[in-house]
C-alpha cells in the first residue's frame, strides 16, 4: 500500500504510432488498462497523471515490457488489417457499474465490421431506455479501439459522437469496412 492507503500496482506504458495518430497503451499485471487517442506530449502527460492518481502508482515508460508486448502486437496488426478481434487480458479497474457492464457487452457482443445503436446496446444490458447513459459509457471508455466504442452509432444512421473525434471514428469504421474509405 502507498501512503494514501491504496494498493499500488505496476503500470507500464508506451506510445504506438497508428493510422489514426499516436496511441498511448498502458498496462498492469491484470491486463491492458488504458488506451489514449492523440497521445501528443501534453495529452500523454495528462493521461499519465490521471493514471497515477487513479491507480496509486507512477506509470513507467516501458516499451519493451512483457505486459505491453501483446497489446502492441495486436494493435499494430489491427491497423494493418491483419487482426479483427483483440484477444487481450483487460484491466477494468478504471470503470465500474453500468458503464463497465455496457463496455463488457460491447467488447463481447459487437464484432468487427458491425455496428450497434446506443438504444440497442442499452437493451442488451437490460436497460432499454438508457441510450443516453450508453453514450456516457462510451465517452468514459478507458480502452477505446480495443473495446470498440467506435462501433456504436445513432439509430437514424448518424455516426454519433466520439471521444477521439469524428474523423477518427470515421477512419476506424472505414478500416472495418462499415464506411467507405475517405477520398482524400
Amino acid at each position: 500500500m502507498n501512503s494514501h492507503g491504496q494498493n499500488e500496482q505496476q503500470v507500464v506504458w508506451t506510445v504506438v504510432g497508428t493510422d489514426i495518430g499516436p496511441l498511448l497503451l498502458a498496462a498492469t499485471h491484470d491486463g491492458l488498462v488504458n488506451v489514449v487517442f492523440h497521445a501528443t506530449d501534453a495529452v500523454r502527460d495528462k493521461a499519465l497523471d490521471r493514471l497515477a492518481s487513479r491507480l496509486g502508482s507512477e506509470p513507467a515508460e516501458a516499451p519493451d515490457s512483457p505486459l505491453l508486448a501483446e497489446p502492441i502486437c495486436q494493435v499494430t496488426a489491427y491497423f494493418a488489417g491483419e487482426r479483427r478481434d483483440f484477444e487481450l487480458p483487460l484491466d477494468w479497474s478504471l470503470i465500474s457499474g453500468f458503464n463497465r457492464q455496457v463496455l463488457r457487452e460491447l467488447a463481447s457482443g459487437v464484432p468487427y465490421g458491425a455496428v450497434v445503436g446506443y438504444g440497442d446496446l442499452a437493451g442488451r444490458v437490460g436497460q432499454p431506455g438508457a441510450a443516453q447513459a450508453v453514450g456516457v459509457a462510451m465517452g468514459s471508455n478507458p480502452l477505446p479501439v480495443v473495446v470498440p466504442c467506435h462501433r456504436v452509432v445513432e439509430r437514424d444512421g448518424g455516426i454519433g459522437g466520439f471521444g477521439g473525434g469524428l474523423e477518427t471514428k470515421r477512419k476506424l469504421l472505414a478500416l472495418e469496412g462499415v464506411l467507405p474509405e475517405p477520398l482524400f
